[in-house]
């Protein structure tokens, strides 16, 4: 049966995944990647293309080693991405990086993925992205820091890849685990979304105070389809059960307040529930106010308090290396490491699909 496939925006008729493999390649060649960087700083990367600008699109990253350079990379070093909030930019809101690099031997991450900024997330006319590209742009950028140490040939620990972020970029954290199911070995969601809901999707009253700005008329351009919905859906179920098959492995930490009014604790109960059934390792720290100390968890509610020892308190013992029992890292070849470990997620009226051909991801929807 043949299928339209959308890369970037168009359209074009697909017999078998072999096509999708091939415009992945395809869009390689054309892109020009900087040279990892030996000193800690701030560089550009290209991104996959947005529709709703069409046309080249990049993105700023920080990368931060654990003594602030190339040379402090060991063998036991892992990568860690740290994504900031919903209107943040570069390290807001998220786990400090240098604090990440140096106590837990890691080259850290934070990445300016699509509509960084509140102008762009919050005062712009076109809808938040809620998670795909951005989860996209973040894998690109730890893409480019695991490539990067390998054409260097610097040995570093491929199976100690994390990611952590709070609100937004907990939300991304998220999906950066679901794009990439066979890559990471903990994350830690503080206080993220977890799903596009109509009430947020369309700023409906009664529910949470966060507007995306999407629309439900097919006929507009911030239109929000059931199949983009749904892959926005960290706790599908569907798709929960294809990350269990693709035997991801990952250690999933979620720290929510019951008080949360922003990101609605329900959700994310209702995430957790979904991914117990699924079968995922899944842990949660639901924060009530009897856990606040007014130092590490000095709130309930959308907050938490400080998300940098936050991310030590839970996961710690997972993230350092030397726990015996407890630290977590990958034994299996990540999705970068293996181009042919394609993932797709069905959704109503086709299925996402994420190429590894190019090494970083390439995601599409597939229309039956």
């Amino acid at each position: 049966m043949n299928r339209v496939l959308f890369i970037n925006g168009y359209s074009v008729v697909a017999f078998a995944c072999a096509v999708l493999v091939f415009s992945a390649r395809s869009l390689t060649a054309a892109e020009d990647w900087p040279e990892l960087p030996v000193k800690n700083t701030t560089v550009s990367i290209p991104a996959q293309e947005w529709p709703q600008k069409p046309g080249p699109r990049a993105v700023e990253i920080s990368i931060h080693y654990p003594d602030g350079s190339l040379g402090s990379v060991t063998k036991s070093t892992g990568l860690m991405l740290t994504l900031h909030n919903w209107g943040g930019t570069n390290c807001a809101g998220t786990a400090n990086p240098d604090a990440l690099a140096k106590r837990l031997n890691v080259v850290a991450i934070c990445v300016n993925y699509l509509q960084s900024g509140r102008k762009a997330s919050v005062e712009d006319p076109e809808p938040y992205d809620f998670g795909y590209l951005q989860g996209l742009d973040a894998l690109r950028a730890l893409w480019f820091v695991f490539d990067g140490l390998n054409q260097k040939e610097l040995t570093f620990d491929s199976g100690r890849i994390f990611a952590t972020g709070g609100s937004g970029g907990g939300n991304v954290t998220q999906m950066v685990n679901k794009l990439a199911p066979r890559t990471f070995a903990c994350v830690i969601d503080m206080c993220g979304m977890a799903k596009l809901s109509d009430d947020v999707a369309f700023n409906l009253p009664g529910g949470s105070g966060l507007n995306a700005r999407w629309s439900q008329d097919p006929n507009s351009p911030n239109y929000l389809s059931p199949a983009a919905q749904e892959i926005r859906f960290i706790g599908n179920p569907s798709h929960l059960k294809v990350m269990r098959t693709l035997k991801n492995e990952c250690k999933i930490v979620v720290v929510h307040g019951v008080d949360d009014g922003t990101c609605r604790f329900e959700e994310k109960q209702e995430l957790v529930k979904n991914m117990q059934v699924a079968g995922l390792d899944v842990e949660p720290h639901f924060i009530t106010k009897e856990d606040l100390d007014g130092k590490v968890f000095t709130s309930s509610g959308h907050a938490l308090g400080n998300r940098t020892e936050i991310v030590f308190q839970v996961a710690g013992k997972y993230l350092e290396a030397g726990h015996f029992g407890t630290t977590r890292r990958r034994s299996r070849p990540s999705n970068f490491e293996t181009p042919a470990s394609t993932v797709i997620y069905p959704v109503a009226g086709g299925e996402y699909i994420i190429s590894y051909a190019a090494g970083y991801p390439v995601a599409s929807f597939v229309a039956k």
